[in-house]
């Protein structure tokens, strides 16, 4: 069939992408191990449903435990999925190479036949919206591990902006792409839609625009202009679902229409912004800090790009050093109709969290 051997070329040229991508480096403790497709259906047991962790659009993804040891999450990609393929060697290419503490680790890959699989290292503790957004799982999350999840988010972006061999954009920031380990350390997850920018590249102007609703710069929204600042506009609004354990879209109020967002920016206007804080917090948390996170979320949803602090800023803020820079208000964009969504293309969890609409391909208006 013409689909058919489409895809199994596209496999080919990812194949030979991924190999010349990640072997060609001077610095061999780089080189990304490929394991057998036995060896990976072993660990999982044969892909058993009891191992199964979690599926977005394009994959599955699976627990596995090796034989020597150790346990693994294996992404396994649909046996029909095209765009998954694209996605696929996007996401190894731009985390193959990458190494800090809050990116999760990528341990190898396997592509053997129509097999494609990432390996990760495994999440004990699933995403941050396992906890943030349930009713009873949220009273297991304290301040102190909010604010600490808060600012190794902030330090991963700091590094994918900044510090890392290839500056990367990540696209698809949410609580659901925040995986926690045993000791509920963030780790950013899910490359699939990232863009890798060039030493001297800025921003760049898209013809499609990919992420997640409720997280989507104005900017990158309306006119498909993507920068780091449309990062950390998703990070913003992060952090206020974090303070707030509410999420931006689909956020109700009884007294008003707001989103999220148009809330914490009116407490604060009317000078009572704790009064966003989520109540299964308790009193666990600590108003200095609380505060700090509030207006560091506040400043980086700033309707325009360049009003908002780059990610160094926003670690600097959070560590308390320097002045907290006046907030505007917050931007706002017409949310993309549902029937525009076309698909959940990114996982939603190596590891276990719900699924969400995912932009995949819409057209920059």
């Amino acid at each position: 069939m013409p689909g058919e051997r489409r895809r199994n070329h596209m496999i080919k040229k990812v194949k030979v992408s991924l190999t010349t991508f990640i072997n060609d480096d001077g610095n061999q403790d780089l080189e990304l191990p490929i394991f057998s497709l036995d060896k990976i259906a072993k660990a999982t047991g044969n892909f058993s449903i009891n191992n199964k962790l979690g599926e977005g659009g394009f994959s599955e993804v699976y627990k596995g435990v090796l034989e020597e040891g150790g346990e693994i999450a294996v992404k396994r990609l649909s046996k029909t999925s095209r765009q998954g393929l694209v996605e696929f060697k996007n996401e190894a290419m731009c985390i193959a190479k990458l190494q800090h503490r809050n990116l999760v680790k990528l341990v190898g890959y396997c592509a053997q036949g129509d097999e494609m699989m990432l390996i990760y290292e495994y999440m004990p503790n699933k995403s941050l919206d396992f906890f943030l957004f349930d009713e009873n799982n949220s009273l297991l999350l304290d301040w102190p591990h909010c604010y600490h999840i808060i600012n190794g988010v902030a330090r991963g972006f700091l590094y994918l902006h900044q510090d890392s061999s290839f500056r990367i954009i990540h696209r698809d920031l949410k609580a659901s792409n925040i995986l926690l380990d045993y000791n509920m350390n963030p780790k950013i997850s899910d490359f699939g839609l990232a863009r890798m920018f060039k030493e001297y590249e800025i921003e760049a102007n898209t013809s499609k625009v990919v992420g997640t609703l409720g997280y989507i710069s104005p900017e990158y929204a309306t006119n498909g202009k993507l920068s780091e600042k449309s990062d950390v506009f998703s990070f913003g609004v992060l952090v206020l679902e974090i303070v707030s354990g509410k999420k931006n879209r689909g956020f109700t109020h009884q007294g008003h229409k707001d989103n999220l967002l148009r809330h914490a920016w009116r407490l604060y206007k009317e000078d009572k912004p704790l009064a966003l804080v989520d109540a299964a917090l308790g009193d666990s948390w600590t108003a200095s800090e609380v505060l700090q996170a509030i207006h560091v979320g506040l400043s980086c949803v700033q309707h325009h790009a360049d009003d908002r602090p780059n990610m160094s800023s926003v670690v600097h803020m959070l560590g308390g050093e320097g002045a907290l820079p006046v907030p505007n208000q917050p931007g706002y964009y017409a949310e993309v109709p549902k029937h525009e969504v076309e698909s959940s293309s990114s996982m939603t969890q190596p590891l276990g969290s719900v699924n969400e609409f995912t932009v995949s391909q819409v057209d920059a208006r």
